[in-house]
């Protein structure tokens, strides 16, 4: 007879798991490139690289997390 493999289960907290983090990371970027691309306001114009920057580390550093 076989064993069932039983999937491993993170002891990591819910909200620290990758998925959420992940999207809210992708929420960060595009919230940055929507900043980028608007005619109204410079100082969203002048934040949009530092928010693509920290979305783009937040998702790198994020996807080392266990799912």
């Amino acid at each position: 007879m076989s064993k069932s493999v039983a999937s491993k289960r993170s002891s990591w907290p819910r909200a620290l798991r990758r998925g959420l983090l992940e999207n809210i990371a992708t929420v960060v970027i595009g919230l940055g490139f929507l900043m980028l691309f608007q005619p109204f306001a410079i100082e969203l114009y002048t934040w949009s690289f530092v928010t693509m920057l920290a979305g783009t580390v937040m998702f790198i550093v994020v996807s080392k997390f266990p799912d």
